[in-house]
């Protein structure tokens, strides 16, 4: 019979030889040319301080079981309780004031603690008419023109907790409306809802300072939030919060050292109880991760004892709409009428989970979303899981 082994040639002998009782080998500068290169490795690599569970044969390894204990972490801080509204109890008209914050825990975190206060869905409206999408504009029709109407069917058709009124029109790039107009604004959408309400101005620091200091005048005994101070402008908001006992909104561009200084800036005129930090809210897709991961590291500082961010978050959500593809007419892209309210809502329902406690909202649909998707958390109806992410139900 012939032998059909290959002989190993001698170098090949000698080489093998060489390396076949080595356990480690270092190789530098070593070119290999190979058809197959095979490696044998031990069966099995075992700790030989823990024992090796082997099933008898014929026998089948018995299922194992363990117990999952979830981690539970003891945190220093807490996010301080702001209370927005006054009763007539307490000198004002709301029909009940709101508290927000009070959070010990990351957001619905609740093996290590319950979240305290429910997140609160406001609804924007605006001094004048502005361009609003076409998904938007359904649901209001003319009162778009009327801000305390726009504000009455906020409240008693789609259940917003609070109303923010924008005074944008004072800027003196659009309307440069006087303030004394605008005064007589608030005053209307004070009378129309009795929910607590946000006060937010142009955006113009030279015209803002003066206005929402006479804002908080006219809403004196209200307790409301003056939205906002800014790093360029805060002084003057402050003392009027102070004098008139109302809550400020501290306002920067996503950056958590900026916000932290701006905070410094109000404590030295208000206390914790009565800022919210809105650290500036992108829309899906257009730096929604930055935005997110920004709320979450002030929470958890916040958490860790960091008094400099242990305030309420705010997020205006009705910035979604900002997005090109929340509204542009493309077929390729869906329906409009769809593709807003999901645009807003699954950014609100992503700042929810960076522990964001007021959503400053637009669609009907987002709204009612991001309440029960909130409630549904917060096990308020356990039992009923939300049966739409963006629910178009009786909206």
């Amino acid at each position: 019979m012939k032998n059909n082994k290959k002989k190993m040639n001698p170098f090949d002998a000698s080489l093998f030889n060489m390396l076949k009782n080595m356990k480690e080998i270092e190789i530098e500068d070593v070119d290999f040319i190979i058809d197959r290169l095979d490696f044998t490795l031990p069966t099995l690599a075992v700790n030989p301080q823990i024992p090796r569970q082997v099933a008898p044969i014929g026998k089948p390894l018995e299922e194992l079981t363990y117990e999952f204990v979830p981690p539970v972490n003891t945190y220093r801080g807490e996010v301080t309780e702001v209370v927005l509204g006054a009763t007539k109890s307490e000198g004002g008209s709301r029909s009940r004031a709101i508290t927000v914050g009070g959070s010990k825990t990351p957001p619905f975190y609740s093996v290590e603690g319950e979240k305290p206060n429910p997140p609160v869905v406001v609804g924007d409206v605006f001094d004048m008419k502005i361009n609003l999408p076409k998904p938007v504009r359904s649901h209001f029709g003319e009162v778009l023109e009327d801000p305390a109407e726009w504000a009455r069917i906020y409240v008693e058709k789609f259940d917003v907790d609070m109303i923010d009124i924008e005074l944008i029109s004072t800027d003196p790039l659009l309307n440069d409306t006087p303030i004394s107009e605008s005064a007589k604004v608030v005053e209307d959408v004070l009378q129309a809802v009795d929910v607590p309400i946000i006060i937010g101005g142009s955006g113009s620091p030279e015209k803002d300072g003066d206005l929402l200091s006479k804002m908080a005048e006219v809403a004196e005994g209200e307790r409301v939030l003056l939205s906002s101070a800014t790093p360029d402008l805060y002084e003057p908001i402050a003392v009027a919060a102070k004098e008139h006992d109302h809550a400020v909104l501290s306002w920067t561009s996503l950056d958590i050292n900026q916000q932290k200084e701006l905070n410094r800036h109000l404590l030295e005129y208000i206390p914790k109880e009565k800022i919210i930090i809105d650290p500036t809210s992108a829309a899906l897709g257009y730096g929604i991760e930055y935005a997110f991961t920004i709320m979450e590291r002030m929470r958890l500082s916040a958490l860790w004892a960091d008094q400099e961010v242990q305030m309420p978050m705010a997020a205006a959500t009705s910035n979604s709409w900002a997005a090109r593809e929340a509204w542009r007419k493309d077929p390729e892209l869906g329906p409009r009428m769809l593709r807003g309210p999901l645009w807003e809502t699954t950014s609100a329902l992503t700042f929810l989970l960076a522990g964001v406690d007021i959503f400053i909202s637009l669609h009907p649909a987002a709204i009612r979303t991001v309440k029960e998707v909130a409630g549904w958390l917060m096990n308020q109806e356990a039992e009923k899981i939300p049966k739409y992410w963006v629910n178009l139900e009786a909206v």
